[in-house]
């Protein structure tokens, strides 16, 4: 994990941000503590490696208000929710927001750095994923029109026949285009070629769930289980993540 990684701290609460400072540098985590959702902005540039730790209710912009704010700014940075004021409403809004973890005060110690462990690790993941979209696109920016369009049929499973018939060319211009695309995109196959198509069409938006299970917009278990002790009534970890699912279901469009 990069030296730089930080874990940045939200929370009107002074003896909780000093709390949580003392707990997350206790495990050897670098850690920046903010008063307010607005200090926090001022402070923060975009593309800063690490997660947020972020309170809901605070006096100005609250914790759910500077989801949104991300959102609009398409600033991606896995955010883990706590609260003292937990509900369902509030769980369904972060999660729909792309909250990593919904974890209800008092918290257990592990738990939450469980949670920011997979936070950081979901981040690196997401950066990873960034760059190497970001080279295959620099890839595609080197395509002339013709490339582009024999690449996307070609990628859609048509063959070079047909491709000419499409396009009112010979099938040997078609071979040409064809062989500069896989040169250019840095294709060793056409498998290759396919495989990063998909890769341009993940925006910003799209979240993936935990670390574990990799699907995405489906909402996360893990730091949510303490919410569904309370939420369901259950005293069992077991149980609490089978309650899990039904709130999760409710965040869904």
């Amino acid at each position: 994990m990069s030296k730089q990684t930080t874990v940045f701290v939200v929370d009107d609460d002074q003896a909780m941000r000093n709390s949580l400072k003392w707990l997350i540098e206790s495990v050897g985590m670098d850690v920046e503590t903010y008063a307010s959702a607005d200090e926090f902005l001022r402070n923060y540039y975009p593309g800063r490696a690490g997660c947020l730790l972020l309170d809901v209710r605070m006096p100005g912009m609250s914790g759910l208000e500077l989801q949104e704010q991300f959102i609009k700014q398409q600033i991606n940075i896995p955010i883990v929710i706590i609260t003292g004021h937990g509900d369902v409403p509030m769980a369904v809004r972060a999660m729909k927001a792309g909250a990593v973890d919904f974890i209800e005060k008092p918290f257990n110690d592990e738990l939450l750095l469980e949670s920011i462990r997979n936070a950081l690790m979901l981040d690196v993941e997401q950066r990873e994923a960034q760059a190497g979209r970001a080279e295959i696109a620099s890839r595609l920016a080197h395509l002339t029109p013709r490339e582009h369009e024999v690449m996307e049929m070609v990628t859609n499973g048509k063959s070079n026949k047909e491709i000419a018939a499409a396009l009112g060319v010979s099938a040997k211009t078609v071979e040409a285009r064809r062989a500069r695309v896989m040169e250019k995109m840095e294709a060793s196959s056409l498998a290759d070629l396919v495989k990063m198509v998909p890769s341009l069409r993940v925006g910003s938006q799209m979240r993936p769930c935990c670390v574990a299970c990799r699907d995405v917009g489906q909402g996360r278990e893990h730091g949510a289980v303490s919410f569904a002790h309370r939420l369901f009534g259950t005293t069992k970890l077991h149980s609490a993540r089978l309650a899990w699912p039904h709130l999760r279901a409710s965040a869904r469009p």
